[in-house]
């Protein structure tokens, strides 16, 4: 028996999530569209909008705001069951466990949340977020990947378009949310 416990704290509405493919599976990018189905599918069940994400080849990072803190898991789990019901995934050896849960193989079984408590903790992690592609040496600059909310946040003004210089990486280096 684990003694795994959510923390749920009422009064905030800021959700960092981290969720990882099953063995860490490269499947993402190339089922993207499956992936964008899910969360629009998750977004009429549940009221909450997506801050900030990146999509990585074998995991993702966002930031979601939720109108009911007890709602997050929920909308954790109807994004990966949509996105697990519908995409093609080779045959995986799955453990007893597993296939008594349900469990395709398509994500790690568990998530990596952090609620998020005041403006410089979000500013740190919409930092992880949009610095994530250069971490995972996809790209050289977090403009160049189309697959994060980065552009979004240069036209709000919050980035510049050349972002995440030297001096911006050493600031975000020590931070791991994975």
């Amino acid at each position: 028996m684990s003694n795994y416990k959510r923390l749920f704290l009422a009064q905030y509405q800021y959700i960092f999530i981290t969720i990882v493919t099953h063995n860490r599976n490269p499947i993402l990018i190339e089922n993207i569209e499956t992936l964008k189905e899910s969360i629009k599918k998750t977004h009429f069940k549940y009221n909450f909008d997506i801050v900030a994400i990146a999509i990585m080849p074998n995991h993702l990072h966002m930031i979601i705001k939720v109108d009911n803190i007890n709602d997050y898991p929920k909308i954790i789990y109807s994004m990966k069951y949509y996105f697990s019901k519908h995409i093609k995934v080779e045959k995986i050896s799955l453990s007893k466990s597993k296939i008594k849960k349900g469990e395709k193989g398509v994500w790690q079984r568990r998530y990596w949340e952090h609620t998020i408590r005041n403006e410089q903790d979000l500013y740190r992690h919409l930092d992880y977020i949009h610095y994530n592609p250069i971490k995972h040496n996809l790209v050289k600059s977090s403009k160049d990947y189309k697959y994060t909310t980065f552009q979004k946040f240069v036209k709000l003004g919050f980035y510049e378009e050349n972002w995440c210089n030297f001096e911006d990486k050493n600031k975000i280096a020590d931070l791991d949310f994975e």
